[in-house]
């Protein structure tokens, strides 16, 4: 099986789902991304482990951690292992240096348990094209090259209301309006959206 490296591009604040963000992850090396609608606690989790911010009591992820170092064994990767009806499934591969185990999990709390271990994400190809975004418009050079810090900041540009900002109004729409609305929430980094219109055209196909 051909794993795909991937990198965490940002958190943004989902504009239709109070209390859930879109954390986005990019193909290393590549020009498609990933975006995941995830909770308010992960995505805290997630961007608290990206700033070393150290709360004053441990968090549930940073428990796990704690559970691992004082029984020795340690995480490996975290693996976004599958995709049924756009629900996210991720393995997180542990080891005690003899056996190795695969935990199921959320791709959030996996991600966020991964962070702590400083361990890779990957996926594989099969979710990459059905759930992947192309920026064919961005080279991947230019994918790869911002700081982590300068992509955790950068956010959607504000744009004249449109229907990329109504995504329940997508199933009245043709394929080729979808596209279009793809293409403006991309040019605009609405990830939230895109992923909805993705799932959509996906749908359809």
């Amino acid at each position: 099986m051909d794993k795909i490296k991937l990198e965490i591009l940002g958190l943004s604040s989902s504009q239709s789902q109070t209390g859930s963000f879109a954390l986005v992850l990019g193909e290393e090396g590549g020009n498609r991304r990933l975006p995941i609608i995830i909770g308010m606690f992960e995505a805290q989790a997630i961007a608290i482990e990206i700033e070393k911010i150290i709360p004053n009591r441990p968090m549930t992820h940073d428990l796990f951690k704690s559970f691992s170092a004082n029984f020795n064994f340690y995480v490996e990767e975290v693996l976004i292992s599958d995709l049924k009806e756009g629900v996210f499934y991720a393995k997180i591969h542990c080891s005690d240096g003899r056996t190795h185990v695969e935990i199921d999990a959320r791709p959030s709390d996996a991600i966020a348990i991964g962070l702590r271990f400083n361990v890779p994400i990957f996926t594989v190809e099969s979710i990459m094209s059905e759930a992947g975004i192309l920026l064919s418009d961005i080279s991947p050079e230019e994918t790869t090259s911002e700081l982590p810090a300068e992509k955790k900041s950068r956010k959607p540009t504000k744009q004249a209301k449109s229907p990329v900002e109504k995504p329940d109004n997508v199933k009245n729409l043709s394929s080729e309006q979808l596209k279009t609305m793809l293409e403006d929430a991309l040019r605009n980094e609405d990830y939230e959206n895109a992923a909805k219109i993705r799932d959509e055209l996906n749908k359809r196909n």
